[in-house]
């Protein structure tokens, strides 16, 4: 039977979760001769390379193929290597991390019918605990964005027209904004498929998540260069202004203390707290109440602006672009 659709899977050493989306592969209620997967190592990763094998060995009749790159590029990197080797005309991304649906792949290809240009988005399902995390409410925001490469679906001739992804994304973040907006400006129109669902359990996180995924902001100066007028419609109105009050409010609290400025370092720094006190709080309301996680949100509410600044405008130095 002809390859109809190739799923590309980008990972690097997380062999467990990789195997567990795998298994959801495996049981696609579409005949397993009509799809291929292809898992791309961002990187050598013994480990993954042998539960791979392991997994293949349970599964002798999945069209599989496992490759590694020979150095950490980054998922984008990643995806391009896999869907460039992929014999279908269709190809379907998902992470690692994810479960697609029994009929995931079904669901894509009925609404395929030989278009060269075409673009598909599915469901994302984020399951949440009663009293999630500020990290699970934040992964949860996945199942409202418009084009995620946790899910998504686009003919070989449309990669090609648009260059597949932009391997200048080093990290995992707005990579799969920039091909959404390569599509949109090619005209290939992005076409969203309810019934091709994703599930993207929230996986454990260390304590501060929050603080180190201040550094994928850099790129937000990236995809402003290239789109400005996408990324202020679709990313980010407007400057992101509440941080830039509470590091200008600390900064003058702090001139006017050494200026023996008395009262404008007291109303400064009142101001400075009650701007933190107001982060805190809206990170709060919707998310856990146990002490260790209250504790994660008041120390972390204090650092993030500083952080998120720093790295957009380390991004906007880096790039050439003035981002606010």
């Amino acid at each position: 039977m002809e390859t109809k659709i190739s799923v590309v899977i980008p990972t690097y050493r997380r062999p467990q979760l990789l195997v567990k989306c795998l298994n959801a592969l495996a049981y696609q209620t579409l005949d397993r001769a009509a799809f291929e997967v292809i898992v791309v190592s961002d990187g050598p990763d013994e480990l993954t390379g042998q539960a791979v094998s392991q997994w293949h060995a349970t599964q002798p009749f999945v069209n599989f193929r496992y490759v590694s790159t020979p150095i950490r590029k980054g998922p984008a990197a990643a995806r391009n290597e896999g869907w460039i080797l992929a014999g279908a005309p269709l190809i379907a991304f998902t992470d690692d991390d994810c479960l697609p649906a029994p009929n995931w792949l079904e669901a894509f290809l009925r609404h395929y019918h030989g278009e060269s240009h075409l673009a598909m988005t599915g469901r994302v399902q984020v399951p949440l605990s009663s009293q999630p995390t500020d990290f699970e409410w934040n992964t949860a925001q996945l199942q409202t964005a418009e084009f995620v490469t946790a899910n998504c679906c686009c003919s070989k001739d449309a990669l090609l027209i648009v260059g597949g992804f932009d391997e200048a994304f080093g990290m995992a973040w707005r990579e799969d904004s920039e091909l959404q907006f390569k599509l949109i400006t090619e005209g290939i129109t992005v076409t969203h498929v309810d019934s091709a669902c994703v599930r993207h359990p929230v996986r454990p996180a260390p304590w501060g998540v929050s603080l180190n995924e201040q550094k994928k902001g850099q790129y937000n100066a990236l995809l402003y260069k290239k789109y400005p007028r996408l990324f202020r419609e679709k990313i980010q109105k407007h400057p992101v202004w509440h941080y830039y009050a509470i590091v200008l409010l600390f900064a003058v609290g702090c001139i006017a203390w050494v200026l023996n400025l008395a009262l404008l370092a007291q109303l400064a720094f009142a101001g400075w707290l009650l701007s933190v006190a107001v982060f805190i709080w809206r990170r709060l309301r919707r998310t856990r109440k146990s002490p260790d996680h209250i504790s994660e949100m008041v120390l972390t509410s204090f650092l993030i602006p500083f952080a998120s600044i720093y790295w957009q405008w380390y991004g906007a130095i880096k790039y050439r672009v003035l981002l606010l």
